[in-house]
This record gives C-alpha cells, sequence and structure tokens, in this order.
C-alpha cells in the first residue's frame, strides 16, 4: 500500500502525460509511481542514481540548465516537479520551465518558503507548491494535460 502523500502527489501529478523529476537522488517512488499511471517520465540528478522501469534517467544540472541558452532536451516536458527541493533551486527551476513552456510544481521539507511566487495546494499531507503561471510565461507552448 502506498502512503497517502504519495497517492497524494501522483494524483495530482498524473494529469501531465510528460513530466521531468529534478533531483530524483534515491528515492524514485513518485516518478515509478507516474510510469505506471501512464506518464512519460525522465528523472535527473547531478549524480547517477538507478530508477525503475519505465523512468529514464538523465544525468543534469539544474542550475547550468537555467543559465543555458536552451536547456537540454529532457527538461522540454509538460511539467518539471521536484520533491524537498531547497530553496537555492526555486529559481533555477522556475527559469527552466520559462525557458521551455512546463509548468513547475514542488514541495520542500516543509519548514523552508518559496523563494519565487507560487500558488499553495494542500494535498493529503502535503503542501504542494505551483509557480504562478506569470512567473513561468515566456512565449513558450502551452503544457499539454490529459483529460
Amino acid at each position: 500500500m502506498k502512503p497517502r502523500r504519495e497517492e497524494a502527489l501522483v494524483g495530482r501529478l498524473s494529469g501531465y502525460d510528460s513530466l521531468c523529476e529534478v533531483g530524483v537522488g534515491r528515492r524514485p517512488e513518485i516518478a515509478a509511481a507516474l510510469a505506471e499511471a501512464g506518464c512519460a517520465v525522465t528523472a535527473t540528478d547531478v549524480h547517477e542514481f538507478p530508477v525503475p522501469q519505465g523512468v529514464e534517467f538523465v544525468r543534469g544540472d539544474l542550475v547550468a540548465a537555467s543559465e543555458a541558452a536552451t536547456p537540454d532536451e529532457h527538461y522540454h516536458v509538460d511539467a518539471l516537479y521536484a520533491l524537498n527541493l531547497p530553496p537555492e533551486l526555486h529559481r533555477p527551476l522556475r527559469d527552466v520551465g520559462r525557458a521551455v513552456g512546463a509548468d513547475c510544481l514542488f514541495t520542500t521539507l516543509g519548514f523552508d518558503e518559496p523563494t519565487v511566487p507560487v500558488r499553495r495546494e494542500q494535498l493529503d499531507g502535503e503542501t504542494l507548491y505551483v509557480v504562478d503561471a506569470d512567473a513561468r510565461t515566456s512565449g513558450g507552448p502551452s503544457p499539454r494535460r490529459r483529460g
């Protein structure tokens, strides 16, 4: 049985056709559950980590991607998301999302406040921060959502 927090996050994120989890680390459970739900999922991290079948792993640096003229192809998805994202990565996530026209969603460790404009969504046992549309709009394509 999956924890309620995981079910809530997967339920919310599975509305996207393609996602990229930034900073997956050693916790690929959400990415795996999204892949099982039929989403195309890429996981990234600055270090190499194993991921379950159905999840593509690409070694990537979010800060470098935020400073690039065009972020790498694996960031070109409907939604970028990160779990327990530290404050110093809130702006780079937003900037990559702007560059590729993707929605950006993240959680924090619980005590960190977002450093970019966000809308808060209360999920079962978790606060999900959704970067404000004004903060990510750059004239890029509109993200595709399911249903």
